[in-house]
């Protein structure tokens, strides 16, 4: 049996797609589709937002040519997967000839001919409107925004405001293209959907804002401090006809996404205890240490080490209890240590204590390790009692992150998703819950 073997992102998949899967299959007798998890064409410089990998996978495994469907995830696994699979032909576009070359080695390199006159790139420039993104907010994190959404394809960030009209002057002579509104109603006349980065308690009024003017809202994490506040701002979105987001960059992050997948298939067994910190020695003049702006360590950094406890765990725990570390009316440090049915989790959060910042996760199998600093995944390691069947995985980390939330983002707007898998509206209700817990100081225990 002759085994062929292609890759692709398969995006918008048209004819062009469908002549060079059946170009592929003609040349052997069994074919394996390679579905590009990450949709980030390097040599485009674009993110693009059609389709995910699960509905890009269901499109090729609609064609009927595949006979297998696997999932390209890192760099060199076209070389794995040739000698995992015992592959006779790679076959790719003719438009990366002399590109695989160096893939001769491992089996014969077959470029096929393209389809001309049709093409992913063509269809989304015909079909897909660009959206138009405000910024509400022009502090430090929302300084970052308009570099990190000019590599994702449908988005341009075409205006800024900040109730602090010389931070927004400021905002616009630093990002070109980008108009400073005098108010925020001039700001939603010229968008269709915002970017909040304001501080945390102004979230729900600023979000409330957003989709009573029927605008799409990404609001950086955490989204608000009640699970109340949440649940009502999702339902108004969804009921607005408008997609709600919380902007937590490690959800979206493609490595992050992997090693979820790999705990969740089961490689290192049954999850059984979940370790996860973050911590870091600010500038106690900054916002940070203002408890009338909601300052301290679980507001500023609790979203992050919840969320592989919550991806993993789920919403239904048995119990929560909180250990803080009180200087001036914040927490310098927390400790949070989950109950639930069959497992125990912990993560810990710093403003003025250092911890380790990795994440480990420990399984019956064996664990994953995640190096600090973790919430900025590229690489992880799983763990067995044999050493011999360790496993490392290396990815890259692009830019400051937030490109992969503003993919996901414009995503949803485009195909109509009101929750993402990535980050579902549950799971975020659940970390303003916790957060919730904390500001009312339930099993709440003083160091």
């Amino acid at each position: 049996m002759k085994t062929v073997i292609t890759y692709g992102t398969y995006d918008l998949l048209h004819q062009g797609h469908i002549n060079l899967l059946r170009r592929a299959k003609e040349l052997g007798d069994y074919l394996i589709v390679g579905v590009t998890n990450d949709s980030f064409d390097r040599d485009r410089g674009k993110l693009n937002v059609r389709n995910n990998v699960l509905e890009r996978v269901e499109a090729v495994k609609a064609t009927g040519y595949a006979d297998k469907i696997i999932i390209e995830d890192y760099v060199g696994q076209k070389i794995d997967d040739i000698q995992k699979y015992n592959v006779d032909i790679f076959a790719i576009g003719s438009d990366w000839e002399g590109k695989f070359d160096y893939l001769n080695e491992f089996c014969e390199v077959v470029y096929l001919p393209r389809t001309q006159g049709i093409s992913s790139t063509m269809l989304r420039n015909e079909s897909q409107d660009v959206v138009k993104v405000g910024v509400i907010g022009c502090g430090r994190v929302a300084d970052r925004f308009p570099s990190e959404a000019s590599v994702v394809s449908g988005v341009d960030v075409v205006a800024a405001y900040d109730i602090d009209e010389a931070k927004g002057k400021n905002y616009v002579l630093n990002h070109e293209n980008i108009k400073v509104c005098q108010n925020v109603d001039d700001l939603y006349d010229s968008v269709d959907a915002v970017y909040i980065a304001t501080p945390h308690l102004s979230h729900y009024q600023d979000i409330k804002d957003a989709i009573f003017a029927h605008k799409h809202v990404l609001c950086e994490t955490p989204l608000v401090l009640e699970k109340a506040q949440a649940q009502e701002l999702y339902q108004l979105a969804e009921d607005s006809g408008v997609i709600l987001m919380e902007a937590n960059k490690t959800a979206h992050c493609p490595a992050f996404n992997h090693l979820m997948v790999i705990i969740k298939s089961g490689l290192i067994g049954e999850v059984v205890d979940i370790e996860a910190s973050l911590s870091q020695l600010l500038d106690k003049n900054g916002r940070e240490f203002d408890p009338k702006q909601a300052g301290g360590s679980m507001y500023e950094e609790g979203s992050y080490p919840l969320l592989p406890i919550i991806k993993l765990m789920g919403i239904n725990y048995e119990n929560l209890n909180l250990y803080s570390r009180m200087e001036n009316g914040i927490d310098v440090y927390t400790r949070g240590v989950f109950h639930y049915p069959k497992a125990t989790c912990s993560f810990k959060v710093g403003l003025g204590v250092k911890t380790e910042g990795c994440l480990v996760i420990s399984g019956t199998k064996g664990y994953a390790y995640v190096p600090a600093p973790w919430w900025k995944t590229d690489y992880f390691e799983l763990r067995y009692e044999n050493q011999n069947d360790n496993k490392k995985y290396f990815y890259k980390w692009d830019g400051f992150g937030l490109r992969y939330e503003i993919q996901e983002f414009i995503s949803c707007i485009v195909n109509k998703r009101f929750s993402s898998a990535r980050l579902r509206r549950k799971e975020s209700i659940c970390m303003a819950q916790v957060m919730e817990q904390f500001m009312n100081r339930k099993n709440f225990f003083e160091i």
